[in-house]
């Protein structure tokens, strides 16, 4: 999910931050037991953007988007 939105985003992540963010995103799926596809695809875009904006610490993107 997180490549596919970083791929409609037309960004540029290096290898660390596409793991960083499938971290984030991972962790927040499994903490809020998250089901629907568009939820999933809502989440992803945010925490991209999130990251893009300058939120680059693994702990801050997390405790923003849960």
């Amino acid at each position: 999910m997180i490549r596919s939105q970083i791929a409609e985003a037309q960004t540029a992540l290096n290898d660390e931050e596409v793991a960083l963010c499938q971290r984030v995103y991972d962790h927040i799926v499994s903490v809020r037991q998250i089901k629907t596809d568009a939820e999933r695809e809502e989440l992803a875009a945010r925490v991209i953007q999130s990251f893009q904006h300058g939120v680059k610490d693994e702990d801050a993107l997390m405790r923003l988007l849960i």
